[in-house]
């Protein structure tokens, strides 16, 4: 059965979205996942919504339970999860503004708990491909109908902020071959991967970093102003989107 769990960065959690939604407050082994659980549906398709940064934007990325809101996710059952997140462009032709649907990820994070198996039980989490290719296919496909402005198979750096990259890391990290930034995708993408649930994400381009010396470098409130702007695509991308995940075979996970 497919059941779709939203995690909404900035902005993103709005649970007006969906058709008879109600609050689910869960608990996990790993403690109390970020907020509770709003549920409902879209397009007739189970859904759950996550504020990944606490309601109200509380907690900052490196005191954010990835492993509780994963195991809470999972609890409730969800096959597929669909994760937006602010990011810095480090390419010029991704804009502010624009979709970005990352396929490989490089993790620059410094002190998070990163596994479900760090325990008596030894797990080898095969992550060539850390995101669903069926789930990123579908929002090139939905993004291209909808006609939004959008780039795809792109790599994305998670550093562990909360303070912002250096003009030298910036440089960097584009040498390396990273075309956004954040400080969240890992190591919530990894975690779902042990869980075996379908992950693919959103990233909504709010800046270019400050490696672009003749943009402003980024401030948070240049990021909460073009996060706003873009909700309401991104919105109507997962409105699109939803049903046809219902109707799609995806067996991407080994």
């Amino acid at each position: 059965m497919t059941k779709i769990g939203i995690i909404g960065g900035s902005g993103l959690d709005n649970p007006d979205i969906l058709k008879d939604s109600r609050q689910l407050v869960l608990d996990t082994p790993y403690g109390k996942p970020s907020s509770a659980l709003t549920t409902g549906t879209i397009g007739g398709v189970e859904v759950a919504i996550l504020a990944r940064h606490g309601v109200g934007h509380t907690i900052p990325p490196s005191n954010v339970n990835f492993r509780a809101n994963i195991a809470a996710l999972s609890a409730h059952g969800c096959s597929h999860i669909l994760a937006t997140t602010a990011v810095g462009s480090l390419r010029m032709e991704i804009a502010p503004g624009h979709l970005v649907f990352p396929a490989q990820f490089i993790d620059w994070t410094k002190k998070r708990a990163s596994t479900f198996f760090d325990g008596d039980l030894v797990v080898h989490t095969p992550m060539a491909e850390p995101f669903c290719p069926v789930l990123r296919q579908l929002f090139v496909a939905t993004a291209k109908d909808l006609g939004l402005a959008y780039h795809d198979n792109k790599t994305v750096i998670t550093i562990e902020g909360p303070r912002f990259s250096t003009r030298a890391e910036s440089f960097m990290f584009r040498q390396w071959g990273a075309d956004i930034i954040n400080m969240s995708t890992v190591p919530e993408c990894v975690l779902a991967r042990e869980k075996k649930i379908h992950y693919a994400a959103v990233a909504m381009s709010t800046d270019y970093d400050c490696w672009h010396e003749e943009e402003a470098p980024v401030t948070w409130e240049m990021i909460k102003k073009t996060m706003h702007a873009n909700a309401d695509r991104v919105i109507q991308l997962f409105m699109a989107l939803i049903p046809k995940i219902a109707q799609t075979e995806d067996g991407c996970i080994s």
